[in-house]
């Protein structure tokens, strides 16, 4: 099955590393034109780079940071008012690891700010070109803690999971638009963010990087990691017409690590 994204304009957040990068690329590869968005201008730029323009795509990128609201509200409304985007992404960096009981109020009150508020920023900046155009993919890339939480990122598990409910919301109004909006659920990815917790885990239980890391894969039926290829795989055909009527589900891609259904 070919996935085909010619004429089309995916807005990629988080873009300049893991899962967001690796997406980017593959949309690129489909023939989409790519707008790529981080707060890291050198690793955008060379991220850029490594675009497939075989199909006369003029690929771009934006530079903002999602712990400013306002600033990113005024680099991507400036954006969209001369350029339709039918493809929007919405991926950044989750809370950092703890105990809820633990957290400071301002942690949730970050992680809202970077995940529920910043997406409706970008939603709302996107929605009247995919309105016109009666195509529109919203994807958002969040955790399996939608589903079940995990221990220690009590923060992130609370967050996750109201993203999962702003888009299932957003589904029921922008469905009679053409417009589906959907939730990617990575599993264990092979990305910074993975090290980082495996590091951590390791130093809690006075284990080995590398005993850390063997008994997260021993929980995984597939009994390894997921290459960030194969969690951009799910987000390309989600965002492609051939999934045009799948909307508002959550979709694990994790190895089967998920015990619920």
């Amino acid at each position: 099955m070919e996935i085909n994204l010619h004429n089309k304009t995916a807005l990629v957040c988080g873009s300049s590393a893991g899962i967001g990068k690796a997406t980017a690329q593959q949309f690129a590869s489909a023939g989409a034109r790519v707008i790529l968005l981080a707060r890291n201008e050198d690793k955008l730029k060379d991220v850029l780079k490594t675009l497939d323009q075989s199909q006369g795509q003029n690929h771009d990128y934006l530079v903002a940071d999602f712990s400013k609201p306002d600033e990113l509200s005024d680099v991507i409304n400036a954006f969209a008012k001369a350029n339709p985007i039918h493809i929007l992404i919405n991926n950044t960096g989750g809370p950092a690891a703890g105990w809820l009981i633990d957290a400071e109020v301002s942690a949730l009150e970050s992680g809202f700010t970077q995940h529920i508020k910043c997406n409706q920023i970008l939603a709302k900046a996107c929605f009247p070109s995919m309105k016109e155009a009666g195509y529109g993919r919203i994807i958002n890339i969040i955790s399996t803690s939608v589903k079940a939480p995990i221990d220690f990122l009590g923060v992130s598990n609370v967050i996750r999971g109201a993203v999962a409910n702003w888009a299932k919301t957003l589904s029921n109004e922008l469905g009679p638009h053409g417009i589906t909006v959907n939730n990617v659920l990575p599993g264990f990815t092979a990305t910074e963010r993975l090290d980082a917790i495996i590091k951590g885990k390791a130093q809690r239980a006075n284990h080995s990087e590398d005993e850390a890391a063997a008994i997260m894969k021993s929980y995984v039926p597939v009994r390894r990691f997921a290459e960030a290829d194969e969690v951009a795989n799910a987000i390309t055909f989600l965002a492609s017409e051939k999934a045009s009527y799948i909307n508002g589900i959550n979709l694990p891609v994790d190895g089967g690590r998920t015990k619920s259904l």
